[in-house]
């Protein structure tokens, strides 16, 4: 029996399959695998690696926090922020991490500092997501390819 699963953002729906054979989940206190028949459960998500499985397939996200509904036929991701693993330029994001690393060297204040470090962790985080996904079994698919209407 596959689990429906449901991944948006504030400003879009991101993926829907009612076909996965199973949900790793960046929860705030580590990583929960969801199979289907799964107790209801609503939690808060940390920031980490979406990754819904189908088949030999794993579609990977990365997720800027958010909470997550699990009902035992259906997940259903509400992120505060997310993107594809496919969507990742390595180039753009390494960039990034070095235009961060440079404005904390010369951030003026305590809030400042913390703002790029949160633009760093995120970019750090989207690298090693796509680094990881680029190396999984069933490797990675576009979101094109989806074929559920």
């Amino acid at each position: 029996m596959p689990i429906e699963v449901e991944v948006v953002s504030p400003v879009r729906q991101l993926y829907h399959t009612a076909k996965a054979d199973m949900v790793i989940v960046p929860g705030s206190e580590g990583e929960m695998g969801v199979l289907p028949n799964h107790a209801p459960l609503l939690t808060t998500m940390s920031f980490g690696e979406l990754r819904i499985v189908e088949g030999e397939d794993i579609i990977s996200f990365v997720i800027y926090g958010g909470i997550v509904e699990v009902r035992p036929d259906r997940v259903t991701v509400l992120a505060d922020d997310a993107e594809s693993v496919v969507d990742i330029n390595l180039d753009q994001v390494e960039s990034a991490r070095a235009r961060a690393r440079d404005l904390m060297r010369s951030a003026p204040n305590d809030a400042a500092r913390h703002e790029i470090a949160q633009e760093l962790r995120r970019a750090d985080i989207a690298a090693r997501v796509s680094r990881r996904a680029g190396t999984q079994r069933g490797g990675i698919r576009s979101l094109e390819e989806d074929d559920t209407p």
